[in-house]
């Protein structure tokens, strides 16, 4: 616990640094300040390895397109809010509105041009988050969502939302499934990280146009099998060691 509550430490300490040292970034161009949330990324990922023991591996990056796509990933931890940025050329997060209302956190989201989802808040929001999404495929980015929409356990039935489908169909773009493991090591309620390997794996991308129903049905069978794979992998690691 105590190598934990030391990398929560020195990660909120690395945090506030970059962000206070980088805040001209805030009137730079955007690839500028791009650069510097990758290399936010990988402190956090060293830090994590030299103190707790936490490791990363990628498996299937060779799947990824070169072009735009839509990226659905599973979600268990908050490893993989900033862990899967470095994976990915030039990624666009869907986040909740409320997080571009924080202080600096919002600004440089803003200027990450991430795009905000206002939740429950009817069509005209989701118009606009169709049309900031087709704007970043228009410029070759990944849009990146969390199709469950908030951390699930692992081994917790999946609950998919329909916000995966409507992106799916509007951006006409192929959508990279992406299963992981960061929930064997990382809980959601606790200060703990485990030492281990959190494996994140691209997986064979869906093309666009299938119908709604068959691209959920592709897509959660996909992750999930895949997922399940990986939080077994994690286990018999910990048995083993």
């Amino acid at each position: 616990m105590a190598r934990s509550i030391l990398f929560s430490i020195l990660f909120y300490v690395t945090t506030a640094l970059l962000v206070v040292l980088g805040s001209p970034l805030l009137f730079m161009p955007r690839r500028w300040a791009m650069a510097a949330l990758k290399l936010h990324a990988r402190v956090a990922l060293w830090l994590l390895k030299h103190t707790v023991g936490l490791n990363f591996e990628l498996r299937g990056g060779d799947k990824l397109p070169d072009g735009p796509c839509l990226v659905a990933s599973k979600h268990q931890s908050a490893w993989e809010t900033f862990a899967l940025i470095p994976v990915f050329r030039d990624p666009a997060l869907l986040m909740k509105r409320e997080l571009f209302w924080i202080p600096f956190h919002g600004w440089f989201s803003t200027k990450f041009k991430m795009i905000p989802v206002d939740r429950d808040k009817g069509p005209a929001a989701l118009r606009r988050m169709l049309a900031a999404a087709k704007d970043r495929i228009a410029t070759g980015r990944e849009i990146v969502i969390f199709p469950e929409g908030t951390r699930r356990q692992p081994g917790a039935p999946p609950a998919y939302k329909t916000g995966i489908a409507l992106l799916y169909n509007a951006l006409d773009v192929p959508c990279v499934p992406v299963a992981l493991n960061s929930g064997a090591f990382w809980s959601r309620r606790s200060w703990y990280r485990a030492p281990g390997t959190v494996v994140v794996e691209i997986l064979d991308p869906i093309p666009p146009g299938l119908p709604r129903a068959e691209f959920l049905v592709r897509l959660q069978e996909a992750i999930e099998t895949a997922s399940n794979r990986l939080a077994a992998e994690a286990e018999a690691s910990r048995k083993i060691s």
